[in-house]
């Protein structure tokens, strides 16, 4: 294995965007260690491990344990924050594995907040970068670094030099609500739902529409399911906050989904049916 900047890679969280990740650390680190809640959650954590794995070359998901307890990350050089797309939630978590593991680089998978505010409100902003990974992260290539102006020069180095050791193209993207993917994406499609709601066009019909017709690899209405709606709505809420655009908040169909608890494919009903 090559040289890589982090050669312990701690991330709290055990959803997909999480166990996606760990799986690809394990290709350039010798331990990878997931911070989660609880040890029903760690079982599932570990399955969806070893089931990323699969998709990725030179993936060794035998390197990667859980944890319930912070203080087991106190060697890590590198721990990731991939919970909840809430400002405070996030902040806790850093704050707390910040005191945990006081040489780490602290990095969060946040889609929409903004990062100069995690890092002040954690009391760690020359530790705390932007690092957006996409799902499926197994197969997506594309990260988005967001550095604050108060982030340590080392720690910029660092987070490039890790996207490269893990097969990742890094685009450096401004600190902006959505960052750069987002901000063009949900626009679009919000859109898309709104064109629904308006036409009484099935779901399958205006996706095919933009696979077919566009040659998008994925519809608009299938992407929001595997995003996540309860994600989609932050989104949304982040780039209204920033924009005063109310087409920048999510469409009412989506409000009602997560309001009944439906957030797409992880919960198996969306715009779609998972069951």
């Amino acid at each position: 294995m090559s040289a890589t900047p982090y050669d312990f890679v701690a991330i709290a969280g055990s959803g997909t965007i999480a166990t996606g990740l760990a799986a690809v650390a394990t290709t350039s680190s010798s331990k990878v260690v997931l911070l989660v809640r609880s040890e029903e959650s760690a079982a599932r954590a570990l399955t969806a491990v070893e089931k990323a794995s699969r998709r990725i070359a030179g993936a060794a998901p035998d390197r990667v344990t859980t944890t319930l307890d912070p203080a087991d990350l106190a060697e890590a050089d590198l721990v990731v924050e991939a919970i909840v797309e809430d400002h405070g939630a996030k902040v806790d978590l850093l704050r707390r594995v910040a005191e945990a593991a006081p040489s780490a680089d602290l990095a969060t998978t946040t889609s929409s907040l903004s990062i100069t505010d995690l890092g002040r409100d954690s009391g760690h902003p020359g530790r705390v970068y932007g690092l957006h990974v996409f799902n499926p992260v197994p197969t997506m290539k594309l990260v988005e670094l967001i550095f604050p102006e108060a982030l340590d020069a080392t720690v910029a180095e660092r987070a490039h030099d890790w996207c490269h050791m893990i097969e990742k193209t890094a685009v450096e993207v401004p600190d902006t609500a959505g960052f750069a993917v987002n901000r063009l994406l949900f626009p679009y499609l919000f859109d898309a739902v709104r064109y629904q709601e308006r036409t009484g066009l099935e779901a399958a019909a205006v996706d095919q529409c933009m696979t077919l017709g566009v040659a998008h690899p994925m519809g608009p209405l299938a992407l929001l399911d595997l995003v996540g709606l309860d994600v989609a709505v932050a989104i949304g809420e982040a780039l209204n906050g920033e924009s005063g655009n109310p087409d920048h908040l999510a469409p009412a169909t989506i409000q009602e989904f997560v309001a009944t608890g439906h957030l797409g494919r992880k919960t198996g009903q969306g715009f779609y049916d998972y069951s």
